[in-house]
């Protein structure tokens, strides 16, 4: 487990933040989040786009620094309490790198890196400094996961027998760019991308895969990576979880259907968190934040289907993105753990990756 840090500054002072890219990730997640936590302050943003420079002062002030490169951060290590790497997948280690060997503890976007192996020698490294390291996973505080944990906790499905999880859109144009190109280092496609959430959701949910079976394609006309992959997990304790990603779905299936010996449970649509930090929406400023209308909740029920209103609608608990950054400053203060560790974001870079041969081999991989 990754170690706690000493606190670097006193319980009254905000920790300071460096945050390295400002494009989706870092300007529609971790800055407003960032800024909307009590004991973080969002010091310096990274980016040569003088665009996103003068948006990023435009919301946080012309007090917000900002810089061309990370280079910048590390010649003022002792300055920052924490960076947050929000730049394109493939520079993910190298950054992480750096920041660890500068003394400073590090949060990074998913996926980790592109292979458990380096996963788990960052989390090395992080252990030999005495640091935090820290991987971004808010899909473990959407809505309806975190109101699917409540119901297995409370017991109320039974024994789960089969868990299907969708992260489906229907985007038949690709849009470019990295996260579609088909170079290996770029670490793109979704099942690095929206994969890393299924499958860490579905890891904490069900415990270590024991056996993985994937089917991954390149369906849109001009694709380069791929836009349309299920994952099959067999888990270590029988549960079989079935994980859809893709941007190809003309019609879009439940986010969860989860089937129990008791009963099962069946939610649509996606947690409204990231709409709503797209459209401006700030959780310091709306209130209630992740909360989703009434017509949006999951059904729970058994021999009937929820779409001819069969079972009875369970309300959605709230999402709860702010709660990983909260917990990121309780762990940097040495009050609280790490929310996500690298050797957790390793199992689910061990299930990717044995993903990725399956689909390519036609076999299925046990770990």
């Amino acid at each position: 487990m990754t170690a706690t840090p000493t606190p670097t500054t006193g319980t009254g002072t905000p920790l300071r933040v460096g945050l390295v890219g400002y494009g989706l990730a870092g300007s529609v997640f971790h800055a407003p989040l960032i800024a909307a936590t009590e004991g973080l302050a969002l010091d310096t943003v990274v980016t040569s786009n003088p665009e996103r420079q003068a948006q990023a002062r435009a919301e946080f002030g012309d007090g917000l620094r900002c810089a061309a490169s990370a280079d910048e951060l590390w010649d003022r290590a002792d300055e920052l309490d924490l960076v947050v790497v929000a730049s394109p997948n493939k520079t993910h280690v190298a950054l992480a790198t750096t920041a660890l060997k500068a003394g400073l503890p590090v949060v990074v976007d998913k996926p980790l890196a592109g292979t458990a192996a380096e996963a788990r020698d960052l989390a090395a490294l992080a252990d030999e400094r005495g640091l935090l390291l820290s991987v971004f996973q808010n899909r473990r505080w959407d809505n309806d996961f975190r109101t699917l944990r409540q119901l297995l906790a409370d017991g109320v499905l039974g024994d789960v027998w089969r868990f299907e999880s969708r992260f489906e859109r229907w985007r038949p144009q690709p849009k470019g760019g990295w996260r579609e190109s088909g170079d290996p280092e770029e670490i793109g496609g979704l099942l690095y991308d929206l994969g890393s959430h299924v499958v860490d959701q579905a890891l904490v949910l069900f415990g270590p895969a024991a056996r993985v079976y994937a089917e991954s394609d390149v369906r849109r006309p001009g694709a380069q990576a791929d836009d349309d992959t299920f994952i099959a997990i067999t888990h270590t304790n029988g549960v079989r979880s079935h994980l859809y990603v893709s941007a190809t779905t003309a019609q879009l299936g439940p986010r969860f259907r989860v089937l129990g010996s008791k009963a099962g449970y069946v939610k649509y649509g996606l947690d409204p968190q990231e709409a709503a930090l797209r459209e401006g929406g700030r959780p310091a400023t709306q209130d209630p934040w992740g909360v989703e209308s009434e017509t949006m909740w999951g059904r729970i029920g058994s021999g009937e289907s929820p779409a001819t209103g069969g079972g009875r609608p369970v309300r959605t608990l709230p999402g709860d993105y702010p709660a990983y950054y909260a917990a990121i400053a309780e762990a940097l203060r040495g009050t609280g753990e790490n929310p996500v560790t690298a050797l957790q974001a390793a199992a689910a870079l061990d299930v990717l990756e044995a993903a990725r041969r399956s689909a390519r081999d036609g076999v299925t991989v046990s770990l």
